[in-house]
């Protein structure tokens, strides 16, 4: 027993040396801060711009869509295998969120998690899928299982680092700017993932398997490792933790508090999940096209180039958006461009409306991207960003690991009736947004006191 404690112990120090929780913060107050925000502000915006732009390179080249079945489809004929690919890509981010919260809420610090933690959470694990490649050439199940491992780890462990990231940026933008930060980031980085679709292309069609794919994975780490890079130049304001230490039961006993008290983010919560559930039929459209009008492999790449043109435009202008009139704003158009989309891909006379319907489901992606991750952090004050993040994306990864089952119980009776479905769903979400739910930023915050 002793020893055990001892290695405990050495672990727990190890982290917190790790993440710097045991390097105190001198005071400071809230202009000093911002005046150290608005001094870095070019700097931050610039290296950021660049991780985010290398990291959605890298990702492109591991696309959950695309790449991932591609390669799970080379190792084995079970489709399950795929469908534990796509629930792990699907609510890998989002649901440890809220299980880091707590720990997160009592640093000063988020930055040494986002880069030394996350170098082990997040981007090892993509360094590794190169070898793991390779090693299909010798044993097909063995590179399955350890694919999937390292899929997870990675998704995961993105995960547990994503409240420190979140918050990190929160720190380092002023919330009028923000949106845009991220939606340019956003926009560059769909751009650089195109490219590294068609790089990936181009590489799978050049090399025999499964050295191709060890390239392609290869170049996805080199992504990764280039984001990681820049990711560590953020001069993150540093700032004291006044509030009182809370012990992990008292924490979970308050999350129930901020529901019941917090009338504005709990219907807010009601309106994103209900938004989450209405992605139900994404994964559907494309093969309700190819089924219902026979459209060829080629018309389903300029199905994906309208996509993207819709998400950079989602992009962009939910980032503009967002910065003068609020993210709730941006949402509502995400809940109307997603209505729309699947009322087109339910009611279409012809293959040509899809084009349309993909381009609005690529502007519902977009400003999801955008203010989905950044409006919870509006809700409450800044010492409580960790816990409402994690409160909202843990929810949404919930229900985002249940909405392509449910799909996939409506697809069964037919394409319509999934597609009318998940319409009626995101008119549900805009109203609830619209008339249910307060803009955040304009609404002043009251503090839930903490449970316990």
């Amino acid at each position: 027993m002793p020893l055990i404690l001892w290695i405990n112990t050495g672990i727990r120090f190890a982290l917190r040396r790790m993440v710097q929780a045991d390097q105190s913060v001198p005071p400071r107050s809230d202009d000093e801060i911002a005046a150290e925000v608005e001094r870095n502000y070019r700097w931050n915006f610039t290296v950021n711009l660049i991780e985010g732009a290398s990291f959605l390179f890298g990702l492109s080249l591991i696309s959950s869509s695309t790449i991932v079945p591609l390669f799970i489809n080379k190792l084995t004929a079970s489709p399950l295998a795929i469908g534990l690919a796509a629930v792990i890509a699907q609510g890998g981010w989002f649901l440890p969120q809220i299980f880091t919260a707590h720990v997160v809420e009592r640093l000063p610090r988020k930055k040494p998690v986002v880069v030394n933690a996350g170098f082990f959470l997040e981007r090892l694990p993509i360094i590794l899928l190169a070898g793991v490649a390779l090693i299909a050439s010798h044993s097909a199940s063995l590179a399955l299982g350890l694919f999937l491992i390292s899929y997870a780890w990675h998704h995961l462990g993105a995960g547990l680092v994503a409240t420190s990231w979140q918050d990190m940026i929160a720190s380092c933008f002023p919330v009028n700017r923000r949106g845009r930060f991220l939606g340019t980031a956003a926009f560059v980085g769909t751009g650089a993932g195109v490219f590294g679709a068609v790089l990936s292309a181009r590489i799978l069609a050049g090399s025999a398997f499964p050295t191709n794919f060890a390239y392609v994975f290869a170049l996805a780490a080199a992504g990764i490792t280039v984001s990681w890079f820049f990711i560590a130049l953020t001069r993150e304001p540093e700032k004291s933790i006044t509030t009182p230490r809370k012990s992990k039961r008292q924490f979970w006993a308050g999350l129930p508090k901020i529901l019941r008290q917090d009338h504005n983010f709990r219907r807010f919560l009601m309106a994103r999940l209900t938004l989450a559930l209405g992605g139900m039929g994404l994964g559907f459209v494309t093969v309700a096209a190819v089924q219902r009008w026979g459209v060829s492999d080629s018309t389903v790449g300029v199905f994906t180039a309208a996509l993207l043109l819709g998400q950079t435009i989602g992009n962009l202008g939910s980032g503009l958006l967002a910065d003068r009139f609020g993210h709730k704003l941006s949402l509502e158009v995400s809940a109307l461009a997603s209505f729309l989309a699947f009322t087109l891909a339910w009611l279409a006379p012809s293959a040509d409306w899809f084009y349309v319907a993909f381009a609005l489901l690529g502007v519902t992606i977009g400003a999801v991207i955008v203010s989905g991750i950044l409006v919870s952090m509006e809700f409450c004050e800044p010492q409580r960003r960790p816990t409402y993040a994690g409160l909202t994306n843990t929810g949404v990864g919930l229900v985002s690991v249940a909405a392509p089952l449910l799909g996939a119980w409506l697809a069964s009776t037919g394409y319509n009736w999934l597609f009318a479905v998940s319409a009626a769903i995101n008119l549900v979400a805009l109203g609830m947004m619209r008339w249910l739910v307060q803009e955040p930023r304009w609404v002043r915050v009251t503090a839930v006191p903490d449970e316990g």
